[in-house]
C-alpha cells in the first residue's frame, strides 16, 4: 500500500522543492525535450533491453550508475557510453545518505568517481542529509524528478507505474525509472508506452548535457 509520503514524492509538490532549491528537480529548456533518467544499474539482462528500446527510438538517456555495478558489468557499462548516453554518480554501494555517517557517505560518492568522472549526482532512495548536500552541490548538479515512476514498489502495477511517469508531463521534466532485475518488467512497460505515444507528440528524449 502506498503511504502519503510516496504518494507527495511521485510528483514533487512545490513545498518539497522549496525545501531543497539547490536540488535539481527538472531541466530548463526552450525546447520540446523529456528527460529519462535510470537509477541503479547496469544490469545485464535488463540495461542491455532497454538500450535496444531507446535507440529504436532514437532516445538519450542518463543513467546513474551504482560503481559496484560498474565493476560487475563493465561491457555493458561501456555501451551505455558508445551509445551515446549520460552516466551520473549514485554512490558506489548505493547508500542511503540518512543511515550513514557524512564521512562515509561522502567517500562512498568519490569511490564511485574513482571509477568514472560525472558531474552529476542522484542520492540512492532520494535521500540526503543536509550536511551531505551542502559538501556535494559545490562539486555537482544534485538531480532529482519531475516524475518518479514508484516501478520497484510491490503494491505499483504496470500501468500504475505507468501512469506515474506519464501524468501532466512537461518540457523539461526528468522521469525516474529503474533498470534493475526487480523493476525490469513494469519499467519496460513504461519505457515503451512513453517512448512511443510521447514521440508521436513531437517530444524528444534527451540525455543531460556530458
Amino acid at each position: 500500500m502506498l503511504t502519503y509520503l510516496d504518494k507527495m514524492i511521485t510528483h514533487p509538490a512545490s513545498i518539497l522543492r522549496s525545501l531543497y532549491p539547490s536540488l535539481k528537480w527538472k531541466v530548463k529548456t526552450d525546447q520540446k525535450q523529456l528527460f529519462l533518467t535510470f537509477d541503479d544499474g547496469p544490469v545485464i539482462g535488463v540495461t542491455d533491453k532497454l538500450l535496444d528500446k531507446l535507440k529504436e527510438y532514437n532516445a538519450k538517456a542518463t543513467f546513474f550508475c551504482v560503481g559496484k555495478n560498474i565493476e560487475k558489468n563493465p561491457e555493458l557499462f561501456d555501451r551505455i557510453l558508445e551509445e551515446g548516453h549520460t552516466i551520473g554518480n549514485h554512490t558506489y554501494k548505493h547508500t542511503n545518505g540518512w543511515k550513514s555517517t557524512n564521512m562515509s557517505y561522502l567517500k562512498d560518492v568519490q569511490d564511485f568517481q574513482n571509477l568514472y568522472q560525472t558531474r552529476y549526482f542522484r542520492p540512492p532512495y532520494g535521500k540526503m542529509k543536509p550536511a551531505q548536500i551542502a559538501a556535494l552541490k559545490g562539486r555537482y548538479k544534485i538531480m532529482m524528478w519531475s516524475a518518479l515512476s514508484m516501478d520497484y514498489h510491490p503494491s505499483v502495477s504496470a500501468e500504475k507505474c505507468y501512469e506515474n511517469a506519464n501524468s501532466k508531463l512537461k518540457a523539461g521534466d526528468i522521469l525516474l525509472f529503474h533498470d534493475s532485475e526487480k523493476a525490469a518488467a513494469k519499467m519496460m512497460y513504461a519505457v515503451e508506452r512513453i517512448l512511443k505515444e510521447r514521440s508521436e507528440e513531437g517530444f524528444q528524449f534527451a540525455s543531460l548535457p556530458q
